[in-house]
């Protein structure tokens, strides 16, 4: 097989950067939370960054889980599958009663926490990148 024809590979397209979205948003977050801790001696914002970032992780694996089961549904029927509105808005309340819930109990800084939820994005942007510099994986 010469170097023009790929090898077709058992991997669903994706996969690896979807791999590394996970580890990079924990790894963006903690980053952020160490540097926060250094720079400021804020403890609390640190904190605050490491549990928003957790929340952020969390809510790409079930959205990840939930990808995967309309994948397979789709595969073994015919029809169209559907996602349940009432999980989405479930999983969306539930987070935003954990950050109420932090936010209250712990003192924690509202925005410290909704900063560490977008190390999910900074995660995906990094990730996105990566998978067009670097196509071969």
């Amino acid at each position: 097989m010469g170097p023009s024809q790929a090898e077709p590979s058992s991997e669903v397209v994706g996969a690896s950067t979807v791999r590394r979205i996970s580890w990079l948003t924990i790894v963006i977050g903690l980053v952020a939370a160490l540097a926060t801790e250094i720079v400021s001696r804020q403890w609390r914002w640190a904190t605050g960054l490491c549990v928003g970032t957790v929340l952020g992780w969390l809510n790409f694996r079930l959205l990840r889980r939930g990808a995967e089961s309309l994948i397979a549904a789709a595969a073994q029927t015919d029809e169209k599958p559907r996602m349940s509105f009432g999980v989405a808005v479930l999983r969306y309340a539930l987070m935003g009663l954990s950050v109420y819930v932090i936010f209250k109990y712990l003192q924690l800084p509202l925005i410290s926490i909704v900063v560490g939820l977008c190390a999910f994005g900074v995660a995906t942007i990094v990730a996105s990148i990566w998978a067009i510099l670097d196509p071969e994986e």
